[in-house]
């Protein structure tokens, strides 16, 4: 292989451009830039050279470690988990998130299963009994779903979320409790009797019909129960919750159907309801008190008169709530239902998946497909299975897209003629870069990247592009070859021209690829990083191991065998006949016959004073210049006869007769060349450039402060179908989200409490909070603790007034005077943990609502236990959660007196609504309103974060544009580097850097005035872009930087680049194809020497050797050996 040349010497094949004068090119005074760029083009031809030489070799090699790195594709993570998609790993939000995992586990509480009706009809009104009519028909078929798995049927009342569920001591009433406990279902129809119908649970007891909540009256059965069993505690439980008549205490919705219970307000009068004024203010589920479903959860597109009462309503919701799979699991560990199963969480995380997907196609397919309603029913599996039908990778697809490119790449690249055909180089290239994707892919897989929709769907077909263009330029630069390169060093002539365009651009996109890794989503950090690496795979496939195919096709056609079928040899290469020189006479060999040899004698001697070399022929030779045959003087050597001329002399006069019609002239490059470019070069042409320019720039200006921040889920999934539809509804009409406030440990909660209400207080205060109606208890558990105190306080002081308590016996109380009166002696102190006096010294609560710190988590055990519907309905998920204890009133050993307290908190969480979030303006506004009340409550020593969905994927857009900014700013310096490391030139590379910004900003406004949002996408999208810009702009610099000297220095005289020629390029010179070569054993070009000339083409007498008009005509030349011909006197 060759070796780059040594400082101050020029490599192998180059040649400084013209306005290096001779004198300068003798005196190697080479300024550093043009040097430093002729060191690189010449590693380029010696590794071009090298590839040839063990072409072999190296396919092997080559195609073997490619292959071997596409088996890392074994061994990829398909990611398809939102959190870990969108969250930035090590960000706040992941911090917060991971904490929460820690206290609560990987689950929430529960997942939300929605169903949501609207009319086919824009804008008709749904409060309407038949409306409702048909909600409750979808309603009541996907409540009644039931899936068999590992042998069981489970139905919605098994796996459904329950709230509260009270402790009972009596076992029977506890069994039947258990059983009838509602499921809860957020629905329009629990303001009616028929939602009731939702609720599959039943209970049996003797005398009576199967206890269901259609006809169940909780206040009845309790009276019935009475004499057989204490019911007391029970009985203030649900007077505490205002269960009331439950359901059976609600007007029907259908007075005339025959199982309305008598107790319904409209059973008499058989008149259907006021849907409109029933649903006013919400529902209530069985509980009035803590189960209050707002208007906002059940109804969309509401319309008001001026008082404010509700007139209509365009779309209807219910959520059914289901139990996490670790909830699920923890539920029946240990149960006699699964004992037989080997029960575990991933059976219960499958259990709940086959359910839902069964819920989402019976409520899509309950109504008639003629109904005036339609129904959109949507579950948190419904979006995993969109995301992993996203992620999974299409063999269809990618492979018809691959074959597609084959095909283009196959038919572009063929001809008629063998010599010029290179169908089977597209072939092989578009195969090699598929296999360098691959192998790209495997890396990453094995560098533990995990894989996304992103991945699966885009790279594949991105990577192919980019690679195949780096192919077809080395393909189109082999066989544009300058005249006279000799076969062996083709490969290093080709990567020679095209190498440092290749590199440019392949660098710049891995740049590209490496700065969108900025972009905090770790899903699109995933895919720039592999976006990059396939990029590197595909830079080295194309460097290293195209260059061999290319040297392979070559052997291919120097052999003249065809192309694509390489076994089969050429048909016009049989054909040889001999003719005799006289038959031509002092005819001119017709121009285009490239490959016809004839044997003359020539003389050159080297002049001593002017150190140039002078070939002297025959005077009956004419030598035309032949045409720009790159493989003239290597497929056809000179025998003892020629190839047959006859078919391609013909064929010569028919093209000379086509080239003389317009049309046969016309291509690209000749309207490039002839009428684009003089027209570019026009002043007027160029001041009209440059306004239309400056017009678009600031179009794109105004256009980019038009751009706004956003990416809907609508905008993810496809549109067509019923995900669509159904995240359309809902966006539309009920934009609600459920967050929740999380207060950490590392602080006193009992003595933080008026922290914590402030905190409150100042979350409630966010314009985006949905504030709770004037009839609904506190949402947080601090309230709903406080109020609980103050409650049984007050029956204490009630039966201490009546002398029901005493100092020493509280048994006459009631089941609250008797929880106060335990309370109210704690002390807290572990050594004396009673003191009866304070029963009337102390209050449960100060006058200043706060709960004494001594008191706090002795008072929070007994809550939990003592209150289940007040805890459930306050969403606290308090971590550690508070011992079980239960009240016995009639205990007479006094250890009932002594009650543990629960351990420090170190989670607890106060829930809210946000609603009228349409913008993401609007979530960005909440998120710092969220953020600013946090920190404000850290100053007074309380640790919080704000937690939901609003939080988790709407946080990016806190620091989008800057790391977007940030990324450009970072690609277009590694641009300006690279560019003017490698061009050597740092105008040039400037000027690429302004063309790239521009470019930027004018995809930003294009984005504004197309209505495109800016998310984490399309910031990647555009930084890659910028990279991608590289590809035509680096291109057009280079081949300007080449023309330049030519254009801007006058050529030397001829006496000066025939001493230049002479001085720099001793031996023989050759000239696209003529070869003049010494005879074995001959001497040096300092002596006058006969020699023998292979000339391609009509002789012509005494031609001059000129390197330097070669130079200047033709480009550099491939190796130093390089001569052209110049009559004299030119």
């Amino acid at each position: 292989m060759a070796r780059p040349p040594p400082l101050g010497e020029l490599p192998p094949g180059y040649t400084p451009p013209a306005r290096s004068a001779a004198p300068q090119i003798l005196a190697g005074s080479l300024q550093a830039p043009l040097w430093l760029r002729a060191y690189f083009q010449g590693l380029l031809f010696s590794l071009g050279c090298g590839i040839q030489r063990h072409c072999g070799k190296v396919l092997f090699l080559g195609l073997l470690a490619f292959g071997a790195l596409a088996l890392g594709l074994r061994v990829a993570i398909i990611e398809t988990d939102l959190e870990q998609l969108w969250v930035e790993a090590g960000s706040r939000v992941s911090q917060e998130l991971q904490y929460t995992k820690e206290k609560l586990g990987e689950e929430a509480a529960y997942t939300s299963q929605m169903l949501i009706q609207t009319p086919r009809q824009e804008g008709e009104n749904v409060l309407t009994p038949e409306a409702l009519g048909l909600h409750l028909q979808a309603a009541v078929t996907a409540s009644k779903v039931q899936v068999s798995l590992y042998g069981k049927s489970w139905d919605l009342n098994k796996i459904c979320y329950k709230s509260g569920v009270p402790l009972i001591e009596n076992g029977m009433i506890e069994r039947m409790i258990e059983k009838l406990f509602p499921c809860v279902i957020l629905t329009p129809l629990d303001c009616f009797w028929e939602g009731a119908k939702l609720q599959g649970g039943s209970a049996y007891l003797p005398g009576r019909p199967d206890i269901q909540w259609t006809n169940l009256d909780p206040e009845q059965l309790l009276e019935e129960l009475g004499p057989f069993a204490s019911l007391e505690g029970f009985r203030e439980l649900l007077d505490k919750a205002q269960v009331g008549q439950a359901y059976v205490g609600r007007p029907c919705l259908h007075p005339d159907d025959l199982h309305c219970p008598s107790s319904a307000p409209n059973h008499h009068s058989r008149q259907a309801p006021n849907v409109a004024q029933e649903l006013s203010g919400g529902c209530h589920g069985f509980s009035h008190k803590f189960m209050h479903w707002q208007e906002e959860l059940l109804l969309g597109g509401m319309a008001r008169d001026p008082q404010g009462q509700l007139l209509r309503a365009e779309a209807l919701q219910s959520t059914f709530l289901l139990m996490s799979p670790r909830q699920l699991y923890e539920h029946f560990r240990g149960d006699y239902q699964t004992h037989d199963i080997g029960w575990s969480e991933e059976q219960a995380g499958t259990v709940l998946q086959a359910w839902q997907r069964r819920f989402v196609q019976l409520a899509q397919e309950a109504l008639p497909g003629n109904a005036s309603q339609q129904i959109h029913a949507f579950s948190s599996t419904t979006l995993d299975d969109i995301l992993h039908a996203f992620s999974e990778v299409s063999a269809a697809r990618v492979v018809g897209g691959y074959l597609l490119m084959l095909a283009y790449a196959c038919v572009t690249m063929l001809r008629w003629d063998c010599a010029q055909s290179q169908g089977a180089v597209g072939l092989a290239g578009v195969l090699l870069v598929a296999l360098a994707v691959a192998s790209g892919l495997g890396l990453c897989a094995l560098l533990g990247i995990a894989f996304n929709a992103a991945t699966t769907q885009v790279l594949p077909f991105l990577a192919l592009g980019i690679g195949v263009d780096d192919i077809f330029l080395l393909a189109h630069a082999f066989t544009e070859a300058p005249p006279g390169t000799p076969l062996q060093e083709r490969t290093g002539e080709c990567l020679q021209r095209t190498g440092t365009s290749v590199a440019l651009t392949s660098i710049n996109n891995m740049v590209a690829f490496f700065m969108a890794a900025l972009v905090p989503i770790p899903a699109l950090r995933a895919f720039s990083l592999q976006a990059a690496v396939v990029v590197g795979c595909n830079f080295a496939a194309v460097m290293l191991v195209f260059p061999a195919v290319l040297s392979l096709d070559l052997h291919r056609r120097h052999c003249q065998r065809l192309d694509v079928l390489c076994c089969f040899s050429s048909p016009c290469s049989a054909r040889v006949i001999q003719i005799l020189p006289q038959e031509l006479g002092d005819r001119t060999v017709p121009v285009g016959i490239a490959h016809l040899t004839a044997t003359v004698q020539a003389f050159a001697h080297c002049e001593a004073r002017s150190q140039h070399v002078v070939t002297i022929l025959p005077p009956q030779a004419h030598l035309v210049p032949p045409p720009s045959d790159p493989l003239a003087s290597e497929l056809f050597s000179p025998g003892g006869s020629t190839r047959d001329l006859l078919g391609q002399e013909e064929g010569t006069r028919q093209k000379a007769a086509c080239k003389s019609l317009p049309c046969a002239r016309w291509n690209l490059a000749h309207f490039a060349r002839s009428q684009f470019a003089p027209l570019l070069l026009q002043s007027h042409t160029k001041a009209m450039v440059l306004v239309l320019s400056g017009a678009l720039l600031g179009l794109s200006l105004y256009g980019s402060t038009l751009v706004q921040d956003g990416l809907a889920l609508t905008d993810v999934v496809p549109r067509g179908t019923k995900e669509h539809a159904f995240l359309s509804a809902q966006l539309r009409y009920f934009s609600l989200y459920e967050v929740a406030l999380v207060t950490q440990g590392g602080f006193d909660y009992a003595h933080s409490q008026r922290a914590l209400f402030d905190l409150h207080q100042r979350f409630s205060s966010l314009k985006a909070v949905l504030p709770p109606p004037a009839t609904q208890a506190p949402r947080t558990w601090l309230h709903y603790y406080r109020n609980w105190l103050q409650g049984i306080q007050a029956a204490f002081d009630q039966d201490w007034a009546s002398g029901r308590i005493t100092h020493h016996s509280y048994r006459n109380g009631s089941e609250d005077g008797a929880l106060a009166y335990k309370l109210l002696i704690q002390t807290g102190d572990a050594q004396e943990p009673l003191d009866f006096s304070q029963l009337t010294t102390r209050k449960l609560v100060d006058k200043d609502g706060l709960i004494p710190p001594e008191l706090f988590y002795v008072g929070l055990t007994v809550w939990v236990s003592s209150d289940p519907l007040g805890l459930a309905a306050s969403q606290a998920n308090f971590y550690p959660p508070p011992p079980e204890w239960l009240h016995d009133k009639y205990d007479t050993t006094g250890e009932n007196l002594r009650i543990p307290a629960a351990q420090p908190l170190e989670f607890a969480q106060f829930p809210f609504l946000l609603h009228g979030l349409q913008k993401t303006a609007d979530f960005v506004e909440t998120i710092e309103g969220a953020r600013a009340a946090c920190a404000e409550a850290g100053q007074a020593g309380v640790r919080a974060y704000p937690s939901g969905s609003p939080f988790l994927f709407w946080e990016q857009y806190l620091g989008l544009r800057r790391c977007f900014l940030l990324a450009v700013c970072i690609l277009l310096v590694c641009t300006f580097l690279v560019c003017a490391l490698l061009l050597l030139n740092p105008w040039a590379a400037s000027l690429i850097v302004l063309v790239l910004a521009v470019m930027t900003v004018e995809l930003f406004g294009i984005m504004g005035f197309l209505g495109i949002k800016l998310s984490a996408i399309p910031v990647v999208i555009l930084v890659a872009s910028v990279g991608i810009g590289v590809e035509f702009t680096v291109h057009v610099a280079l081949v300007l930087l080449r023309g330049a000297d030519s254009t801007h220095t006058p050529r030397p005289p001829p006496w000066a680049r025939a001493a230049a020629c002479a001085a720099v390029h001793p031996g023989p010179p050759t000239r696209g194809g003529t070869d003049v070569q010494g005879e074995p054993g001959g001497p040096e070009p300092t002596s006058c020497t006969r020699r023998r000339a292979q000339v391609g083409g009509s002789p012509h007498p005494s031609p001059e050797l000129c390197q330097s008009d070669y130079l200047h005509d033709r480009g550099p030349p491939p190796t130093p050996t390089a001569w052209c011909l110049r009559p004299p006197g030119l």
